[in-house]
């Protein structure tokens, strides 16, 4: 082994490529599309280096055109699930005691891939697979898991390099173990860059993984799994095994080798898993480790010294990028009685500017919602807005599932600051509104403390400082990634560590060192230079 102590390169944020019209980005863009659109995959299970082929299959179609079908995947079931801890416990030994900073040079090797010949294979896999336009799959497929990977690879020598004090004649230090097991990491549809982080991050760190993508992203997530392959990871590190949840987590969250779960996903999902950990803890080598990211009820809440224009734009974006298939997406707002007219009158205008259909059309500001079941939850949401007394539908409303799942942005505006659609989760497009006396500001703030369960993000957008110093303090539990005068949506890696706590998961922020300190067990250490030769101390003379 080299005698160094390597330093790996301080990260720096990718650039988002424009993809303009005539851009070489956007030409090579298309070229992958059309190619994608070309085939028909064949997805097999991967374990311990080796493709399976259950012949149980499941489809990957374009959430915008559904008649067309990408790909099918093969399932895994209990069987599988054994396999594959076998394979990630072979794994385990030589992986966990790697060199850190050779397992580091894996995972910078892939950002490079990734930023390079990958990045349009993950982007138009995003855009087809997932329904994103090409801008929000350039900041997530691409920009936002090179950060990961670049990130995290530097907090991984921070971490290493944190070491306690020593008294002279002592030295004492500390190891920083892989954990005794396999890791879980269950993963969302809605961002390839969280697919990839929750997979690399305990893997980076010495794990192995068992990763299960969302049936819904299977297409972007074999694309993810090719890139691992082509970066170095060694077979049995990672193994992708898509397939239902109660096929796939039962077994794994059953299974005595558990060492840990690394999840985003619904709110009660993650609840049942933490159940079931609970209900076999007795049946574990050791306690494994939770961390998750669920579901979330963002707000916007704007004091009268706000900027009207500055309001709706946050509102239109925060709510109706990517379809509102976002965790941090904002889907409720407060404003002030005063402000109303004129953020209501910029916003309407703006969304009948707004355009949804096929991404491949870059003229198109929202693409579909992923599939038919949450075509139809959001539906559901807006048809019974559409027939209370206490709500009216400002805008939208339209839902068409002829071509693809094609649901209109909604504005929904309520008198009822606890109406149903300001406290349940919706993950679409659909933004609902109380307007609230201006003089009612802290009292208006205390509600939208107490309304949701969720804590994850949201925004204060005013002039006034003190009203900004009041809001922050009020809403302080009120969200794990709180924004002043922007939209709660767009976290960067390296800038705003991402996470939130009550019903929105552990908070252990993705894309920070706190997040690989949850994948490590550490060891201490103590050396005494010259060990005592009577065991009487100087008091007893």
């Amino acid at each position: 082994m080299a005698n160094s102590i390597p330093k790996v390169p301080t990260p720096v944020n990718e650039p988002v490529l424009s993809y303009a019209p005539a851009s070489p980005e956007r030409a090579r863009l298309e070229a992958e599309l059309k190619r994608m659109k070309s085939e028909v995959l064949d997805i097999p299970l991967v374990i311990g280096g080796q493709q399976i082929r259950t012949g149980n299959l499941g489809e990957c179609r374009i959430p915008h055109d559904h008649g067309h079908l990408l790909a099918r995947y093969h399932k895994a079931g209990a069987e599988e699930v054994a396999q594959a801890v076998t394979a990630a416990n072979e794994a385990w030994q030589q992986w966990s005691e790697m060199s850190w900073h050779t397992r580091a040079g894996i995972f910078l090797r892939m950002a490079e891939l990734l930023a390079g010949p990958y990045r349009m294979l993950l982007n138009a896999s995003t855009m087809l697979g997932q329904s994103k336009t090409c801008h929000q799959a350039e900041i997530d497929s691409a920009c936002e898991y090179i950060d990961f990977l670049r990130f995290n690879a530097h907090y991984m020598m921070e971490i290493y390099a944190r070491q306690p004090g020593s008294n002279p004649g002592v030295w004492n230090s500390v190891e920083y173990r892989a954990l005794e097991g396999f890791i879980f990491a269950v993963t969302p549809f809605n961002f390839t860059s969280i697919a990839g982080n929750l997979s690399t991050a305990p893997a980076m760190m010495g794990n192995t993984v068992l990763w299960k993508p969302a049936s819904s992203s299977v297409f972007s997530g074999w694309y993810l799994f090719k890139l691992f392959e082509e970066a170095g990871v060694p077979p049995g590190v990672i193994n992708f095994l898509p397939g239902s949840g109660s096929q796939v987590g039962g077994p794994a969250i059953a299974h005595p080798q558990l060492a840990g779960v690394h999840f985003t996903g619904s709110t009660p999902v993650f609840q049942g898993m933490w159940k079931a950990i609970g209900d076999n803890i007795a049946n574990y080598r050791a306690y494994p480790r939770i961390v998750g990211e669920t579901g979330g009820k963002d707000f916007v809440f704007a004091h009268s010294s706000a900027q009207p224009e500055q309001v709706a734009v946050a509102l239109l974006r925060g709510a109706f990028e990517f379809q509102g298939q976002k965790c941090s997406a904002a889907s409720r707002a407060y404003l002030p009685e005063s402000l109303w007219p004129a953020i209501r009158d910029r916003l309407l205008t703006d969304l009948a500017t707004v355009k949804i259909g096929d991404v491949e059309d870059y003229s198109n500001f929202m693409g579909a919602v992923i599939d038919q079941a949450a075509w139809e939850n959001i539906r559901s949401y807006i048809d019974f807005a559409k027939t209370s007394a206490d709500a009216e539908i400002l805008h939208g409303g339209g839902c068409d599932d002829r071509r693809g799942w094609f649901i209109e942005p909604t504005v929904v505006v309520t008198s009822d600051p606890h109406f149903k659609l300001m406290e349940e989760e919706i993950f679409g497009p659909v933004l609902t509104i109380f307007v609230y006396p201006d003089a009612q500001f802290e009292e208006t703030l205390a509600s939208c403390d107490a309304t949701s369960p969720y804590a994850l993000t949201g925004a204060i957008f005013a002039r006034d400082r003190y009203a900004v110093s009041v809001a922050a303090a009020k809403l302080r539990h009120s969200a794990g990634n709180f924004y002043i005068n922007d939209k709660p949506t767009g976290a960067v890696v390296g800038q705003q560590p991402f996470g939130g706590s009550r019903a929105s998961g552990t908070n252990d922020k993705a894309g920070s060192a706190e997040n690989l300190m949850r994948w490590t067990s550490v060891r201490t250490i103590k050396e005494n230079l010259l060990p005592p030769n009577d065991y009487r101390y100087p008091f007893m003379g």
